[in-house]
């Protein structure tokens, strides 16, 4: 379920290393500045908030390069917000099984469309919040942004090579540890207890998902999550891309399968229902390891409550807002 989006995920990390090895990354943040400053961002900031478009936690270590506390902790308060690899599985899936591929404007996918807005109500996101925090909360002026430019170069087509393999290689272990232990988790919780004899319910209703799902449900029924997305949620915080698995095994225990997994959540889910799911995954801190991370770079658990405080509200505000308005326009 999860190897399947590897070639989105290279092609992606593909670019991110040419920008880095033409020596593009400090002029980009040179140019950015003025914006990063509108939004109380150092200079600086730009370049772990771009790093966290293939991960987070790369992104957050690389903020050690700000020397003010304030705007390191500002950056790294922000950068899970930007749109990172794990979310491209979870994105794909969704936009596929309920967004028509065709043509607007004339010239434009609208299932593209759709992506690029999820990846710019990332950036925006990222930006307001820290607008927030620099303007609001922390009120002081922005250092002043010096960097040195480095010469143009063309890549080295081995060094290119070699970084696309080896986070290829980071991802592939990633699913046949993590993710693939979780499924088995899932898979057990699913199927055991049997059900009683004489049920009238399908059997993973009795099992132990069935139960926590139903049990987490009213928390995320106002957002019109089904209990079988609440089960998907707690596993998919080791890492977001085991709630695209975890669902596939959920539903495929449940003997609701369709074919794909794309086609079983367009039977089962409805358009406001997977909108709101996209919603909150744009702002969930769905990822135990960046968690992680920042308490190792902050020396402190205060700010990755603070973060796990902030984007969980941040994404259930979002998804009942989406979800709230989908519905309006589809009565």
């Amino acid at each position: 379920s999860v190897l399947v989006f590897l070639p989105q995920i290279l092609i992606l990390f593909f670019f991110i290393i040419l920008l880095e090895d033409f020596g593009y990354m400090a002029r980009a943040a040179f140019l950015m500045d003025r914006l990063m400053g509108v939004a109380g961002l150092h200079g600086r900031a730009f370049i772990p908030l771009l790093s966290s478009f293939a991960c987070a936690i790369p992104g957050i270590m690389s903020a050690r390069v700000i020397d003010n506390k304030r705007d390191r902790l500002t950056t790294i308060l922000v950068a899970p917000l930007t749109t990172c690899s794990a979310r491209i599985p979870v994105y794909t899936l969704i936009i596929s099984a309920f967004i028509p591929n065709r043509t607007v404007w004339g010239f434009a996918s609208l299932q593209g469309l759709v992506m690029f807005g999820l990846y710019a109500a990332g950036i925006g996101s990222a930006l307001i919040v820290a607008f927030v925090v620099r303007r609001i909360i922390w009120r002081s002026a922005t250092e002043p942004f010096l960097i040195e430019l480095p010469a143009y170069k063309l890549p080295d087509p081995k060094n290119v090579v070699r970084g696309v393999l080896t986070r290829g290689q980071i991802f592939l272990k990633r699913a046949g540890t993590t993710i693939a232990s979780m499924m088995v988790l899932i898979w057990f919780l699913s199927s055991f207890p049997a059900a009683p004899a004489g049920a009238m319910q399908p059997a993973i209703d009795y099992s132990f998902a069935g139960i926590i799902g139903h049990f987490i449900h009213p928390l995320l029924a106002p957002v019109g999550f089904t209990w079988q997305m609440a089960v998907a949620l707690i596993p998919g915080m080791a890492a977001r891309e085991v709630a695209v698995a975890a669902l596939g095994t959920v539903y495929a225990v449940s003997g609701n399968s369709e074919g794909t997994l794309a086609a079983t959540l367009a039977h089962q889910w409805s358009l406001p229902t997977a909108l709101a799911f996209l919603a909150w995954y744009v702002f969930a801190p769905q990822c135990m390891s960046t968690l992680a991370v920042v308490r190792r770079e902050t020396n402190s658990w205060l700010w990755p409550s603070v973060m796990f405080a902030y984007m969980t509200a941040l994404a259930y505000g979002a998804a009942f807002a989406v979800y709230r308005i989908a519905m309006a326009f589809a009565g």
